[in-house]
Order: C-alpha cells, then structure tokens, then sequence
C-alpha cells in the first residue's frame, strides 16, 4: 500500500465515519448499551480494516460501514416504538437499593460488587449507605439514586409555607407510549378505572393519547401527551 492509498482509506474512513454518527445520532455516544458497546466496536473493527488492510477494498468497507450504521438505526427505531424489544436489546434498569436496603439478588443480577457500589455513590456524592432510600442501576451503567428526604438537599419548594404530602416512595410510569402498565398500577393499589378518570379529569379522551404519564409521591398523576400540549 503507498502513501497516497493509505491517505486516501484514512480520508474517506474519516468523512463516512463522521457521517454516519452524526446520523446515528448522540445515543450512540451518550448511552453506551449492550447493543450501543457492540455497535461501537464493529464499526471501530470496520474502519480499522478499512485504512489498514490493503485486501480490504474501499467499496466493500464502505459498504460494511453503512450497513451497520443501518442495522443499528432500524434495533434504534424498534427500541423506540416497543417496549418489549427495548428490554431484549438494551435490557431493563435493576434496583440494586430499596427503601434503604440493598437487594443482594439484584446486586448478583448487575454483576456489581458492593466496593463498586460505594464507588457509584461516592460519584453522586454520597459516602454512605444509610443515606440512600433509592439506587437503580441504569442500562447504560450508571446508577441513579435518590437520598432518604432527611438527607436531601432543601429546595426553594421545601421553604414554602406547609408541607407536602407523601403517599408513594418514589414515582412510578404507568403509561408509556399508549400503554397502561397495569403490573406498576397493581404495585401502587391502583387499577385502570382510577387511571381513565384521571385521564378524564386532566381532559385526556384516551391512553393512546398520552405517551408518558406517572404517578408522583404525593398521589397525582403526571401526564405528558403525545403531542405535547399537557404537562
């Protein structure tokens, strides 16, 4: 291979690789996934062979390199649309802390080790466990966690006059994308007819209108509509 073939590999590798993550969008970046960690070394692998293997041909990588970037868009687009598919492809969040302690069961599921925890903590931090009410280990491996409310810090609403009143320990999605999860609506005690008159009274006509909704702490309901005029 001379130099101006191995300059022009590392020039087209460069322009399609830069292309085809600006459209594969800032996920890819952001939120390292099963899938996202694998697609990241496929097209590394690809780009690879295609500057430095001379048997490799030009037209062959680049066609590898779109494909992939296609194969990967379309898995995006069904993690988006099902809900089903977006646990087989990037797996579900794990709550390793609940209500203070630590589910050993999920621990062994996540494969992390307590040392491990403490550090994730130490990043949000919080240097110890007794603080933690919450702790939910994310798909794209970061831990979210939520302090015990004597622990967390005083917010301008915390000054107002009254106090405000606490029914759930953490909120809870009950629909996502059109769909009513009725095993969280049966964790909180809820049922459907309770959620459609919700719905009704947020003037809400169907689920298939909301693309998110939740249940706070303090027993409402938050409801974000699918083209977005309730919030």
């Amino acid at each position: 291979m001379d130099i101006m073939e191995l300059i022009l590999r590392v020039s087209i590798s460069f322009l399609v690789l830069y292309v085809l993550t600006r459209i594969m969008g800032r996920k890819e970046i952001s939120q390292m996934t099963f899938f996202n960690f694998v697609s990241a070394i496929a097209i590394g692998s690809i780009t690879a062979n295609l500057v430095a293997n001379q048997n490799f041909s030009l037209r062959n990588g680049v066609l590898a390199l779109v494909g992939w970037a296609a194969f990967t868009l379309i898995l995006d687009l069904i993690d988006i649309k099902s809900k089903r598919a977006r646990k087989v492809v990037t797996g579900s969040p794990i709550t390793v802390v609940k209500e203070g302690k630590i589910i050993e069961d999920a621990m062994q599921q996540s494969r992390l080790d307590l040392d491990s925890l403490k550090a994730m903590l130490r990043e949000k931090n919080v240097f110890s466990l007794k603080d933690v009410d919450y702790a939910v280990f994310e798909t794209n491996g970061k831990l979210s966690v939520m302090k015990k409310q004597d622990k967390q810090s005083v917010t301008k609403n915390d000054m107002m006059v009254g106090s405000q009143q606490t029914t759930y320990p953490i909120a809870t999605e009950v629909i996502t994308d059109g769909r009513i999860l009725s095993k969280n609506l049966a964790k909180l005690d809820l049922d459907n007819a309770w959620l459609e008159q919700q719905l009704q009274q947020a003037g809400v006509d169907s689920v298939k209108d909301v693309f998110y909704a939740e249940v706070q702490q303090d027993g409402s309901l938050f409801i974000d509509s699918k083209d977005n005029l309730l919030h």
